[in-house]
């Protein structure tokens, strides 16, 4: 496993890239999953506009008006704030990331990353302050595109991404929660996909109706770029080998799977960042044994590689669909139908904790049935409603 992009462009092609050091495997996937999905996103919602579905707004701005003595002091301190904490966690992932939540709330940091783009950015603001003083400041009307928040979306996404995520893992590891709440709260040990994307969702579509952005429309061409986003963070978990792996698969692969390569049956993550002993298949016995399970081998069925394949299909369905579904809210119910049996699926050989009812189910069944209907449902009322609703 590479849990940065130095060691795997290293072992894959030969080459030495000492920055590439900086960068986490999982964190640089995750990345290219937002930028892939603001892309499709940014590409759907010009094409909607083109065809009338999405309409501009209008917005009175100021030209020529100087920044008040607040947006120095906010902007300032974000930017301060930005070095003296990214800037560790780029450099120093492996030592720092584990400790993220004390990390965070401590002094800790750069402080000279902090100072350089904290003064620099309020040089710049004093500078545009002063290159505008001759001009008298006057108020005029612009058009704002919806392609032109998709910008805003992506950090809102990411913010109730991973706020969601956190705190439904948190609801389905309960005990570890209450044996630690600040802890648990302030780890990034653990994330719930499903979490984030309620949470995201409900942010971003409350961000679309306070702009005028019809939300049903908005959903249908962010679903395709965000089923293949999921795709690049389950990259990012099998690069890494980040625990995110099945259960033990110490069944000889059948021959009717002769064609598929031995690592995509069954695989030992060796090198995983969970392993700080680097004991390969032995600590993965070890690790098996602690979370209830008996394991000979210390292979494990790499749900990972499945995840992506099935993205990568449902991401292909849903773009290549995407001019030919012309209801309102057709295209996000196949997303909900097809994302819910996708997960409920890999639910059947993942590790995860069990609520003790109707025999043991976990967070993940139960959310993904509940979508897999909402899909459902849908399906069959869209056609009746999509199109008034989609004027909302």
């Amino acid at each position: 496993m590479y849990p940065n992009l130095y060691e795997l462009f290293l072992d894959l092609f030969g080459i030495s890239i000492p920055p590439l050091q900086m960068m986490q495997s999982y964190g640089s996937m995750v990345a290219c999953g937002f930028i892939f999905a603001s892309i499709t996103l940014t590409l759907e919602l010009k094409r909607k506009e083109k065809e009338g579905l999405l309409q501009a707004t209008k917005k009175k701005v100021w030209e020529g008006k100087p920044s008040t003595l607040t947006d120095k002091v906010t902007n300032t301190a974000i930017m301060f704030l930005l070095g003296l904490k990214l800037m560790p966690l780029l450099s120093d992932f492996n030592h720092v990331f584990p400790r993220i939540g004390e990390f965070m709330l401590s002094a800790e940091g750069n402080w000279f990353a902090g100072l350089i783009l904290g003064g620099g950015t309020l040089a710049v603001m004093v500078y545009l302050d002063r290159k505008n003083a001759t001009t008298t400041p006057k108020e005029v009307e612009v058009e704002v595109h919806a392609n032109e928040h998709v910008g805003n979306m992506v950090v809102l996404a990411a913010i109730g991404g991973i706020g969601g995520a956190k705190l439904f893992h948190n609801l389905e590891n309960i005990d570890e929660m209450m044996a630690d709440p600040i802890g648990a709260l302030t780890s990034f040990s653990g994330l719930s996909f499903f979490g984030g994307l309620i949470c995201a969702s409900a942010m971003i579509i409350y961000y679309a109706r306070k702009h005028k952005i019809k939300a049903l429309h908005l959903v249908d061409a962010a679903v395709p770029g965000l089923a293949m986003a999921y795709g690049f963070g389950r990259m990012g978990c099998q690069i890494a080998g980040d625990g995110d792996w099945g259960i033990p698969n110490d069944n000889p692969k059948p021959d009717w799977l002769s064609w598929l390569p031995d690592w995509a049956w069954a695989y030992d993550y060796p090198n995983n960042v969970l392993d700080p002993t680097h004991r390969g298949t032995e600590w993965m016995i070890e690790y098996y044994a602690r979370n209830g399970y008996e394991s000979l081998t210390g292979y494990a069925y790499p749900t990972p590689i499945y995840e992506i394949l099935m993205s990568i299909l449902i991401f292909g369905f849903l773009w290549s669909m995407r001019k030919r579904w012309k209801t309102p809210g057709i295209m996000m119910s196949w997303y909900l139908v097809l994302t819910g049996i996708e997960r409920l699926l890999i639910e059947q050989i993942r590790i995860n904790n069990e609520y003790p009812i109707l025999g043991g189910i976990t967070q993940a069944e139960i959310i993904s049935v509940l979508i897999i209907l909402a899909g459902a449902a849908g399906l069959y009322y869209m056609p009746k409603v999509g199109v008034r609703w989609a004027k909302w």
